[in-house]
């Protein structure tokens, strides 16, 4: 039996399923990530540490923010359900979420920067304590990594499973997405002294433009499925009454 599952799972269309959630995925998670920018403010919450001690927070800020990922790919819709929300009102509100933080990082991302800064420092200060690992869950890794904003999307991604999809092979998908983003996250955060001083404000500024585009499509292609989900289910029940 494992031997079918494992072929099955495997299969040219689980390959596709998982392809395709994959693409999905991927540019929204980094969008709203967003570690380039991130590693800026990173940078400065992050001064006077050693370079040894830098590596391994940011090795453990991604790790807590894989975790943070995960749980809400593959368990967050569950706990919603749990409370009657359902997968249409997930995505109507997870979609608006997303598309409004995008039209915000796309109008002034400075304001979202400030933000931000204001997660990861106190004061005009790092909150840094003297060990340093006890920052590293918060709060480096949530909110200021993985904040509302990401969790709303994971939990989107993770309830947008097609009928008849694999489900296996489409949260598979998004969890590779997730396993790149954090990568992406944990090599920006490491050399985040040298990735500032090579992009700059301004260019890390542009990027994140770039990003909250593509996060804003998303954002209302998650809407619209959970819009046309609510019609559909809507015409199915005047049928079923009619």
């Amino acid at each position: 039996m494992s031997a079918d599952f494992t072929a099955s799972l495997f299969s040219g269309g689980a390959a596709r399923v998982a392809t395709t959630s994959f693409l999905l995925a991927f540019p929204a998670l980094f969008s709203i990530v967003n570690p380039l920018g991130a590693s800026l403010i990173f940078a400065q919450a992050t001064a006077g540490r050693s370079q040894k001690e830098i590596f391994a927070l940011a090795r453990l800020v991604a790790f807590y923010s894989f975790a943070l990922m995960v749980v809400s790919i593959w368990f967050g819709s569950k706990v919603l359900v749990f409370f009657g929300v359902t997968v249409n009102a997930l995505r109507v509100a997870g979609g608006t979420v997303v598309a409004v933080r995008a039209w915000d990082l796309l109008q002034s991302p400075e304001s979202i920067e400030a933000q931000k800064e204001k997660q990861a420092l106190q004061g005009g200060k790092t909150v840094m304590s003297p060990n340093w690992s006890d920052s590293a869950f918060f709060p480096l890794a949530m909110p200021f990594t993985v904040g509302p904003g990401t969790i709303a999307v994971a939990i989107a991604l993770g309830s947008g499973c097609p009928p008849g999809a694999s489900f296996l092979a489409y949260e598979g998908g998004i969890t590779i997405a997730a396993v790149c983003v954090v990568l992406i996250v944990w090599l920006a955060y490491s050399g985040s002294e040298r990735l500032v001083s090579m992009l700059g404000v301004t260019g890390t500024r542009i990027v994140s433009r770039m990003a909250a585009l593509v996060l804003l499509c998303i954002g209302v292609q998650i809407l619209a499925a959970g819009v046309q989900g609510f019609v559909v289910d809507i015409w199915q029940h005047i049928k079923a009454a009619g």
